[in-house]
């Protein structure tokens, strides 16, 4: 069974050096069936710095993402033409912050060169990135009112149509679990997550199985197992791998452990998108 990787970074994201070239020579060695470059594009910071307010800056990791957008699909575009009959290449965009800014969302939805487009939720309003906090000066009840206001905002995010799979679901226990141990236990957002699932699945949306969470310390993939089922028992029908890439060495990885958390929760297909419609492959 051939693996695909559905969420990738290059040298255009601001948090990563991956060359674009070695990148898609890196997925064409191993055979992928499908290969999507997503570069990151906030759409909280979508202007340049001059836009925004003194007091909005520390929220921000970077400004100008229209530019690393723009530089980012471009490249993509151009290369796709290179390696047409070669690799299953497809451009892509990990958008995040959507609902901060949706005028942004529909300029990047409106953009025929974009063949796919993953909604994030990296930071919920007033806060940093959840990369960014500093859980060791947060009390549990703090912990869980942040955990709460990022399952509101993703539900806010499931009821717009500017997007086609909801990504890394769990982002938000990344960080206080790797770096400072903290053990959230989510299963109190249960009914949210799946009214989230289940807006997601009627409109015809899906959840990509991240599988970052496997080399970086957190043990399980974003979401687990538990909530891929969810997705399946709320109706859903769409589910992509994403290894969440941000070298040319973590390309696919572990994207067989994604595939095998898909068949675990019913799924008999993995899909990946092409000018936003999605075609699917068979992992039974």
């Amino acid at each position: 069974m051939k693996l695909m990787d559905c969420h990738t970074h290059t040298q255009f994201s601001v948090d990563s050096e991956a060359d674009i070239n070695k990148c898609i020579k890196r997925a064409a060695e191993l055979g992928l069936a499908a290969y999507a470059i997503t570069d990151h594009c906030e759409c909280n910071g979508w202007y340049k710095k001059e836009h925004y307010s003194e007091n909005e800056w520390y929220l921000r990791e970077s400004f100008d993402y229209a530019a690393d957008f723009e530089n980012s699909v471009s490249a993509v575009t151009a290369l796709k033409e290179k390696w047409a009959g070669k690799l299953n290449l497809i451009c892509g965009v990990e958008l995040g912050q959507i609902i901060h800014d949706t005028e942004a969302a529909k300029i990047v939805n409106a953009d025929k060169r974009v063949d796919f487009i993953i909604g994030s939720v990296h930071q919920v309003r007033g806060e940093q990135d959840f990369y960014f906090i500093d859980y060791e000066k947060m009390t549990m009840d703090e912990i869980y009112d942040l955990l709460e206001r990022y399952f509101k905002e993703a539900y806010e995010v499931s009821r717009t149509d500017l997007f086609d799979v909801f990504g890394h679901i769990t982002y938000c226990l990344r960080y206080m679990k790797q770096r400072n141990g903290i053990n959230a236990d989510i299963s109190r957002f249960d009914d949210i997550i799946a009214e989230i699932f289940r807006d997601l699945a009627q409109n015809g949306r899906g959840i990509e199985i991240n599988t970052s969470g496997l080399r970086q310390g957190f043990g399980d993939c974003f979401p687990s197992l538990k909530y891929v089922k969810l997705f399946r028992d709320m109706g859903g029908e769409i589910v992509t791998i994403g290894s969440d890439s941000h070298t040319v060495e973590d390309i696919a990885a572990n994207s067989a452990d994604g595939m095998e958390i898909a068949r675990a929760a019913g799924f008999t297909k993995l899909a990946y998108f092409k000018k936003r419609k999605p075609y699917f492959i068979d992992i039974t």
